[in-house]
């Protein structure tokens, strides 16, 4: 395979994101797209993002507007090298350097190309003990090796087929998780499978017969165990999107301290949360089957048995983010100790009841588990190809494209 030197400005116009002025409200909260590094940059397409902009805001960095199949680049901090492609018109902050590939390029090339160039940047980057950051000038005129147009389209289809997979997989995850949180709300929230039978007033209004309103402190405990002299548990992390995951798999770089005998415990099953975060979701389900251990500054609780799921659910719901915000103290990073967060109160149903509704949320997350799995082994098929296909250790005339 032939391939020619460029510099990355060749495939196309690089644009650097702007972030409009934050001190005027009208700026945001519109229908465009504002990508940041705080989201999720793990998949291809570029996510729903959490902050959009209005018109107003969008005037403030009109050239900053990227049509869709713009390949976005994060270029500062841990997240630096991160690659995703818009969807639809997009403007990003200051934090990505943007290409907007010509005629002569394929984007979908282009985005798995530079996941490799990426990969290069960010551990460049580590070289420097200042805050990694590659700027639009270094961005512009890094040099690389590109094949012509019709190879570049032949690798995209291969790999976009792997992609394609992959994201049917996560379609099909989302809406099972949609599907579980509104067997959560009919069941918790609305009691539809209950209404034929008796209800009885309380503090939180008519619940089922039977049922209860508790506070988590009656319901759950703290733990408090260290990890001391263990040498069997791992690391984990809350992030905002209410999950527990393995901290050396997520960050690009190590967050833990070397020294992980003051950690605390978090056996399977058991929650944990970082007290000055739990405004923004962080609070996590142990989910692995093996006992990990976060900061010991944060907090590990337990539920009676049973019971996770159901709070695991109870915790994304508007009652409980509500109940946060009123009983957290602070500023923007406000913060919730257990003895505050057990004092939060919620309808609690019979052991039965939950029983039942967990046979069914584990049928779908058994599906979703699969799928999950099924993702990952295609995630390393797809990166393993795309090195052997431009070193032409793998023939692309080899694949049905």
């Amino acid at each position: 395979m032939e391939l020619k030197k460029i510099h990355i400005s060749d495939i196309g116009k690089i644009v650097t994101g702007k972030t409009p002025r934050t001190s005027v409200a009208e700026n945001y909260d519109g229908y465009i797209p504002f990508l940041t590094p705080s989201d999720d940059l793990s998949h291809k397409s570029a996510p729903k993002t959490t902050k959009t902009l209005t018109e107003q805001g969008l005037n403030e960095v009109r050239n900053c507007l990227l049509p869709s199949r713009s390949i976005c680049v994060s270029c500062i901090g841990s997240d630096l090298g991160k690659v995703v492609m818009t969807k639809e018109p997009t403007v990003t902050n200051q934090q990505f350097n943007s290409i907007i590939p010509n005629k002569n390029f394929n984007a979908d090339f282009v985005y798995y190309f530079m996941t490799l160039v990426g990969r290069e940047l960010n551990y460049l980057s580590k070289t420097s003990t200042a805050v990694p950051i590659i700027n639009k000038s270094s961005f512009s005129n890094y040099e690389i090796e590109v094949p012509d147009l019709e190879t570049q389209n032949r690798i995209a289809s291969i790999l976009s087929s792997i992609d394609s997979k992959i994201e049917l997989n996560r379609r099909i995850n989302d809406n099972l998780e949609q599907q579980a949180q509104a067997l959560f709300k009919s069941w918790f929230v609305d009691f539809e499978p209950f209404r034929g039978g008796e209800f009885v007033d309380s503090e939180l209004g008519l619940i089922p017969k039977g049922w209860r309103v508790v506070s988590l402190g009656e319901v759950t405990k703290q733990i408090t165990e260290k990890v001391g002299n263990r040498e069997d548990v791992t690391v984990l992390s809350p992030i905002n999107s209410g999950e527990l995951v393995l901290s050396e798999e997520y960050f690009t770089k190590q967050v833990f301290s070397k020294d992980l005998s003051k950690y605390l415990i978090v056996n399977p099953l058991s929650f944990a949360y970082n007290p000055a975060r739990i405004n923004i979701g962080s609070i996590g389900l142990n989910t692995f089957d093996f006992v990990g251990c976060v900061s010991p500054v944060y907090v590990v609780f337990e539920c009676e048995p049973n019971y996770q799921y159901f709070f695991d659910f109870f915790k994304r719901t508007a009652m409980f983010k509500d109940e946060v915000a009123l009983r957290a103290i602070g500023g923007v990073r406000q913060s919730l100790g257990y003895n505050d967060l057990s004092l939060i109160k919620t309808i609690y149903p019979t052991s039965d009841v939950v029983v039942e509704f967990n046979n069914l949320y584990l049928k779908m997350k058994e599906v979703m588990i699969k799928n999950t799995d099924q993702n990952e082994k295609f995630i390393s098929l797809r990166d393993s190809l795309l090195p052997k296909l431009m070193s032409g250790e793998l023939k692309i005339n080899e694949f049905n494209c």
